[in-house]
């Protein structure tokens, strides 16, 4: 299932715990748990309902305006059921820690013979390690231009670095792709040890802001949370590429990071408080 990255920060908030498709058949199950840019999404569970018996509280619960606004959306969709879906936030993503994780002699023989079996899968032959290493050469470049240096249609260079990501050797930026610590130890293991540039510490910006705000951030050195910190609201919003939708979203993200604005301008829930 896919959501906007608004939706996903309210399930992760607890303000969002249903959901509903218009689907030919039920696509998840009770019990399944969803990766997202937010972390773990499990699934609480399903039913088919009739639209009509969609209520206030539904809509409430979902994120939407209306119960009316929720039927249109639904109906917008022809044929198939309208399935009501329970949702919660299930913790963050382990592939976070498993990023982070150097492996030992053992294991990175492991990770190499998964890489193997990878390649040798592939209608396109071996393609891994040249993936590893293009991404490690071009950390924060986005797909298509990955993707075309390589002559691949992008959804299926997208489709194997979700393969490598699996594995904890990269990571999905706001715009583009690095290695991560775990996917540099693999390649150096590979390839021999490289000098690469410092690792920018830090959090790095959250992909729900999207491109624009990303490309604005970055031109004025802006790549983490700790930076943004450094800012006030209205110089960010002063940025050309940073709208209000973008803000809030850094907002939630210093929030939920413990940080702020350097103004002190409200951040994530303290935005709802009464005054």
């Amino acid at each position: 299932m896919l959501f906007r990255p608004a939706e996903l920060e309210a399930i992760r908030d607890g303000a969002i715990d249903l959901t509903f498709r218009r689907w030919d058949r039920a696509r998840v199950k009770e019990g399944t748990r969803l990766r997202t840019a937010v972390g773990l999404i499990a699934v609480t569970g399903v039913e088919a309902v009739p639209l009509s018996a969609l209520r206030t509280e539904d809509a409430r619960r979902s994120g939407a305006a209306s119960v009316a606004a929720l039927r249109s959306a639904l109906t917008e969709r022809a044929g198939g059921r309208v399935y009501r879906i329970g949702l919660s936030f299930a913790g963050p993503d382990p592939r976070d820690g498993l990023r982070e994780t150097v492996p030992a002699a053992e294991e990175l023989a492991l990770i190499v013979a998964g890489l193997d079996r990878l390649d040798a899968a592939s209608t396109l032959g071996p393609w891994t390690r040249a993936t590893l290493r293009l991404i490690d050469a071009n950390p924060e470049v986005r797909a298509p231009e990955l993707a075309a240096t390589v002559r691949r249609p992008t959804p299926d260079f997208k489709r194997d670095v979700r393969k490598l990501k699996e594995r904890g050797l990269t990571e999905s930026l706001a715009i583009g792709y690095r290695l991560s610590p775990r996917g540099e130890s693999v390649l150096d293991h590979l390839d021999g040890p490289r000098d690469r540039p410092p690792r920018r510490p830090g959090t790095p910006l959250p992909r729900s802001i999207g491109a624009p705000a990303t490309r604005a951030l970055r031109a004025v050195d802006v790549h983490t949370l700790e930076a943004v910190s450094h800012r006030t609201a209205a110089d960010l919003a002063a940025l050309h590429g940073v709208g209000p939708i973008a803000l809030d979203r850094l907002a939630g993200a210093l929030a939920a990071a413990g940080l702020g604005f350097a103004d002190g301008a409200p951040t994530g829930s303290e935005q709802d408080q009464p005054h």
